[in-house]
């Protein structure tokens, strides 16, 4: 008999590389609901053969989150649990889930979370770097021109800063790291909890050199965790995110007037003030 919560919802998180990091409560919990909603079926499959598990799936993906929620929601009403996995590590973290979750919660169904594996988590505690404040960012824009932007608006940041990443893109990525926070101290974690496990430290562009000798330090899923900024003092500080904050609205195409009501919200003070620092901005004064 089943010990699972009827018509609950539980995120389920799952391996993102050795598979004995599977908790005994997720084991537990997986072989007990009546359905997975799965990222992919047939990657997911792997792991329940592994776990002898036999558990109908349904894909859940980013291409068809909001239409599964009705069909899940019927089969929780009835009163099935169900559980969501993504393909490695915590739902939700830069993976499937947040439309499903923030939906089913607002009807007030239950959500009940199977903590395990994340990938940003893991990192940061072999990385050394200071892990009181951090800013996860998830994956940077694919562009280059918009990876820039934003790293240049982080650039004043004083938390540690962590993103995703994948091999594909790592190369470009370290060399807008390179222009943008230039000697800033930078960990890549690579291939976490596999065979390859790999720490690599140093400046963004000495590990793109690194790379380029070894083509193997490319190769993985990447986690990029950057030293934060010295701090500036409070108002230096803030005049600095202000701008940051200001620039990057104006370039994303954002009027005046509303940068400037937008910063408001964000920042406090008064539209006026903002709206003439912004129009400072625009002018290039």
């Amino acid at each position: 008999m089943s010990d699972a919560i009827a018509g609950a919802l539980y995120v389920v998180a799952t391996p993102i590389g050795n598979l004995e990091d599977l908790s005994a409560r997720a084991k537990r919990v997986l072989g007990e609901v009546a359905l997975i909603a799965a990222e992919d079926t047939r990657h997911s499959a792997r792991l329940l053969r592994h776990l002898g598990l036999s558990v109908p799936m349904l894909s859940l993906h980013e291409h068809n989150e909001s239409a599964r929620v009705e069909q899940l929601d019927i089969r929780l009403l009835a009163g099935e649990s169900v559980a969501l996995i993504s393909d490695a590590g915590t739902p939700l973290i830069s993976d499937p889930g947040f439309v499903l979750v923030r939906e089913l919660r607002a009807r007030g169904r239950q959500i009940i979370p199977i903590p395990g594996p994340c990938a940003l988590v893991a990192a940061l505690s072999a990385a050394g770097l200071p892990t009181d404040r951090f800013l996860f960012q998830g994956f940077l824009p694919a562009r280059s021109s918009g990876r820039r932007a934003r790293l240049e608006l982080l650039a004043g940041r004083e938390e540690t800063l962590v993103f995703y990443e994948s091999p594909h893109r790592i190369r470009d990525t370290l060399a807008d790291l390179a222009v943008t926070l230039q000697e800033r101290q930078l960990i890549l974690a690579r291939e976490l909890t596999k065979t390859f496990e790999t720490f690599l430290d140093g400046t963004a562009a000495g590990l793109l050199a690194r790379m380029d000798e070894d083509p193997d330090q490319a190769r993985g899923e990447f986690v990029i965790m950057v030293a934060g900024s010295a701090p500036r003092g409070g108002e230096a500080s803030a005049s600095f995110e202000a701008d940051a904050l200001l620039t990057a609205l104006l370039e994303e195409g954002v009027g005046v007037k509303q940068a400037a009501s937008v910063t408001s919200r964000v920042l406090g003070g008064s539209k006026k003030e903002w709206y003439a620092r912004t129009q400072t901005l625009k002018d290039g004064d």
